[in-house]
């Protein structure tokens, strides 16, 4: 895959989970465990982007203390704290990064597949919808802190890192 490509991938990609970031840390901790859900929303969107940029999903786990509740349609046994929730967060950006960094034309024209076979993408397709829906869930979580707290982050155009 060209590097060029790798790069721009990463810097919007990233960009967008740096937009959930500035979220979650703006987010109080009197909002946090609500029932507005946005802690549980962040992981939502964590444990998601983990999941889409695992390759190889069957036999898919979260790093603990994550459980794989979002599979079984139940709320996870707790609202994980902001702190964990960002400490995912940067285990999701550096599965990106790695990722990205070590794609070869291989990977780059291989199918990614759910375990129950109802999603099937090409690998570049899989990183677009991924990055879809952090972008969707973190304009969500944006509202919330403009209803609830009359702020929230301002728009990160790329991620300020390069991939390498």
């Amino acid at each position: 895959m060209d590097n060029s490509l790798k790069e721009i991938v990463w810097r919007q990609f990233a960009g967008s989970i740096d937009m959930l970031k500035n979220a979650v840390d703006l987010c109080p901790e009197s909002l946090w465990d609500t029932e507005i859900l946005f802690g549980y929303n962040a992981f939502h969107t964590l444990f998601f982007l983990d999941y889409y940029l695992t390759l190889e999903p069957e036999g898919f786990e979260p790093p603990a203390p994550f459980s794989l509740s979002e599979f079984e349609d139940r709320m996870p046994e707790r609202i994980y704290t902001k702190e964990e929730v960002l400490i995912y967060l940067e285990f999701g950006r550096e599965k990106l990064r790695r990722l990205l960094a070590e794609m070869t034309d291989e990977i780059y024209n291989s199918n990614w597949e759910n375990e129950s076979k109802t999603m099937r993408y090409n690998v570049i397709e899989i990183l677009l919808y991924n990055m879809r829906h952090v972008q969707h869930h973190t304009a969500q979580l944006n509202l919330l802190l403009r209803q609830n707290i009359d702020n929230a982050p301002e728009w990160i155009y790329e991620a300020e890192d390069g991939l390498y």
